[in-house]
């Protein structure tokens, strides 16, 4: 979706509240999962093919730490090691999260302004059958098949948003709450103190794009997540999720039959080809989302 934006709207104009509830340290390194992939795609270095880390990547330094560390499992490349090594030292050398960002994005000439959710360390856990987990070791080495018994958020009590985000949510002339995993995606950054509060006050220009499509999850474990936290797996059940702050809600053509239910919770709702397999649809959906009520 990000993606989509960036090719309609001048990246300069964007301000993106980033998810860091992935966050993980491996290697002795800080990795920023969601940072990173939203930086290498508007840096147009990612790998289109996998949808994360570089294109053209090699993986000499992971095949030797499989030697040292039982973790072989997370697939970081050489050149996303790089961003980890720099990340780590800048944190060592006492930058905060946010400036790092920053940093990194100036150096592979992103436009845009990538904004963590918050400063203080996040990171999120699940319950299995058979254990805790963090949600990385959940989603790439057990590929989410386990069912998920409880879902934990470690120092999200503790996160703030950074300075100024409550107030480019005030100000921002349209918010779009991109079709990610309701629950340990968006819904992480929604527990940030102070942060669904300030989106219930401007209700009315936020546009929220539905990741269910016919009661399927496009892609990860939202439908897994969903029924762990009570919620019907369907664009309607995200909806219910979202209803205090969304003004507007995209569903897919699919869904029309759920538009009136949803409506009828006080949200304007919308339907279109949400389904976006490549980068026309990707622009399309975008642009839609754009000039809806112009």
């Amino acid at each position: 979706m990000i993606e989509g934006i960036a090719n309609v709207v001048n990246q300069e104009l964007l301000k993106i509240i980033v998810n860091t509830g992935d966050d993980i340290e491996l290697f002795g390194l800080k990795i920023c999962p969601d940072l990173d992939i939203i930086t290498y795609t508007l840096a147009d270095v990612v790998d289109k093919e996998k949808g994360w880390g570089f294109a053209g990547e090699t993986f000499n330094c992971l095949s030797i730490l499989k030697n040292f560390y039982d973790i072989g499992w997370f697939n970081a490349g050489d050149k996303d090691l790089a961003t980890h090594i720099y990340r780590t030292d800048l944190f060592k050398k006492g930058l905060n999260k946010t400036q790092i960002t920053e940093l990194i994005c100036k150096n592979l000439g992103v436009k845009a302004q990538l904004i963590p959710m918050c400063n203080e360390p996040v990171e999120t856990y699940i319950k299995t059958p058979t254990d805790w987990m963090h949600f990385e070791e959940y989603f790439i080495k057990y590929r989410c098949e386990p069912e998920v018994l409880n879902i934990e958020f470690k120092g999200i009590n503790e996160a703030v948003p950074i300075d100024k985000t409550l107030d480019y949510i005030k100000k921002a002339k349209r918010i779009i709450i991109c079709p990610s995993n309701p629950i340990v995606s968006i819904g992480t950054i929604l527990q940030i103190k102070g942060i669904r509060k300030a989106l219930s006050e401007v209700k009315d220009k936020i546009y929220g794009i539905s990741p269910i499509i016919e009661g399927v999850t496009i892609k990860g474990p939202a439908d897994k997540l969903m029924r762990c936290v009570g919620l019907e797996v369907s664009c309607l059940g995200v909806a219910k999720f979202y209803q205090d702050f969304l003004g507007h809600f995209i569903i897919d053509n699919k869904d029309f039959k759920l538009k009136s239910r949803i409506e009828k919770l006080g949200i304007k709702t919308y339907c279109y080809d949400t389904l976006m397999v490549n980068l026309k649809k990707k622009i399309e959906l975008a642009q839609y989302i754009i000039n809806l009520n112009q």
